[in-house]
């Protein structure tokens, strides 16, 4: 009696599992669906680099990356790809770019537009310095190609947020709160939260603005109130102002 009621209930488990692995795969597969259908892949490669250089090579680096920004926007396994120069110190230069995954960016490494930016960047005197990000409320490949109107006065804002440990998940709840209203304003083109890999307490915002009237709605718009009370209090070192950089984009130029 034992030996047969321990088999039967072998089977039922057996069953069970059976049916909950199907269940989940099937899930993973709708999932997965859903996710390639609006752009956002579990898997996309984000990365942000930093080139400082001098007089004698900031325009050929430039022309370099606009050539890979344009060369990278036109692969289908690219989402975005943008190059900035800082707006009080024109030779520190951004190329913010997001690959469908590590593979396709490695590819896209081997075409000669990669190449020629890697030869140059290897003549600068200080290394270029790369994050990597994690995406916290991700966009797709549609809102990220989104840009401002040919009459915009566009304005892109930066942010590195260094924050106390232990406040990290304050500052990503805090986040989860406010971005669907922030990208709700009619002045905001682009706002991405990321997470540098490497480190769970360094974060940077990405916030794109159609015109200085716009930023200054945000600033002065409610749900921004209890972000700006978290930089005022949690980050290692005051002000969080130090973390801004206003970017200008030159690659690519397309508008809206």
């Amino acid at each position: 009696m034992k030996t047969t009621a321990y088999k039967s209930v072998s089977k039922t488990a057996f069953a069970i599992a059976v049916y909950a692995f199907a269940l989940v795969t099937n899930t993973t597969k709708a999932q997965n669906s859903i996710r390639i259908k609006t752009g956002i892949l579990t898997e996309t490669t984000s990365k942000l680099t930093r080139y400082e250089v001098n007089k004698q090579n900031e325009a050929q680096l430039r022309k370099a990356l606009t050539d890979y920004v344009t060369a990278s926007i036109s692969s289908k396994e690219n989402i975005m790809a943008e190059a900035f120069y800082e707006q009080d110190n024109t030779n520190i230069l951004w190329l913010i770019e997001r690959w469908n995954g590590k593979n396709q960016l490695e590819n896209f490494s081997k075409k000669s537009e990669a190449k020629a930016l890697q030869s140059l960047t290897q003549k600068l005197k200080i290394a270029p310095k790369t994050y990597y990000l994690k995406d916290l409320e991700p966009l797709t490949k549609e809102q990220w190609r989104k840009t401002s109107k040919k009459e915009d006065n566009q304005l892109v804002i930066m942010l590195f947020v260094d924050a106390k440990k232990g406040t990290e998940q304050n500052f990503k709840d805090t986040y989860h709160t406010a971005m669907p209203q922030f990208r709700s304003e009619p002045g905001v083109v682009t706002y991405q939260l990321s997470e540098i890999e490497g480190d769970e307490t360094q974060f940077v915002t990405y916030e794109k603005f159609r015109s200085q009237d716009a930023f200054q709605y945000h600033l002065d718009f409610p749900p921004i109130k209890p972000v700006i009370e978290y930089l005022e209090t949690s980050i290692k070192k005051p002000p969080f102002q130090n973390g801004i950089h206003n970017l200008i984009e030159f690659a690519p130029l397309t508008r809206e």
